[in-house]
């Protein structure tokens, strides 16, 4: 199927240019080329992830990246990652950022074993402290930079709770809110759909932070994600 001049090819409900992928590729071997150090621990983490069946939700590497960048950006010490999965985001964070702590939270338990494996194999045990379950216990530091990458109906419960973790002027990303843009059809009952309007739409009346969405392709697809920064 063609639109605008572009070749797409569709999977399942989504849509996906090839070329995406492509200069995806490109761009990383440029921007994060094997030679860096974090390499063989972030593709052993996808393989091994792979290998135990976990499901093939890690958070892009160009995402991943740029968001351990803007931790450096903003000297961020503690961050909190909600959906940990096999470690992958994780291990950006804190392979790109030696000053940075992450605490990092999944509620599956398996998902989290997997976790606590890859973040050994990549050495990172004593830098990422992973939690299996839903609530932290003890008392943090303030985190400077939140990432949430969970069940899509509770977005907007992660948010109003890391809200209130956070320090000022630190930033919350929220993953996978525009769907293949059909985050503007308020008739689409599915619970990731809703929960990406309610995100989006709390998180803009939400005295606490000043927002945007910004809407990517690459190899995961056409999606976007929330950035939202405490006043």
């Amino acid at each position: 199927m063609s639109k605008g001049g572009y070749f797409f090819q569709n999977i399942g409900n989504e849509v996906k240019d090839p070329r995406w992928t492509t200069v995806d590729t490109y761009l990383l071997s440029h921007s994060n080329p094997p030679s860096q150090p974090n390499t063989g621990a972030l593709q052993h983490t996808l393989t091994a992830s792979a290998s135990a069946g976990l499901p093939d939700l890690a958070v892009s590497p160009h995402q991943a990246k740029f968001m351990a960048l803007v931790c450096r950006m903003m000297n961020v010490s503690h961050a909190l990652e909600v959906g940990t999965l096999g470690g992958y985001g994780a291990i950006w964070l804190a392979s790109c950022n030696p000053q940075l702590q992450v605490t990092t939270v999944e509620h599956d338990a398996y998902y989290a074993s997997v976790a606590r494996s890859n973040l050994e194999h990549a050495g990172l045990s004593s830098q990422i402290d992973g939690h299996h379950g839903e609530v932290l216990g003890g008392t943090r530091p303030r985190f400077g930079f939140v990432f949430i990458d969970a069940d899509k109906e509770n977005s907007w419960n992660y948010f109003d709770l890391a809200a209130g973790m956070t320090k000022p002027r630190a930033a919350i990303c929220v993953d996978n809110v525009v769907r293949d843009g059909r985050v503007i059809d308020a008739t689409n009952s599915h619970p990731h759909i809703q929960g990406g309007r309610l995100v989006i739409e709390n998180a803009g009346k939400d005295p606490r932070v000043d927002s945007a969405v910004i809407q990517t392709v690459g190899e995961k697809g056409y999606d976007g994600f929330l950035w939202s920064v405490l006043k």
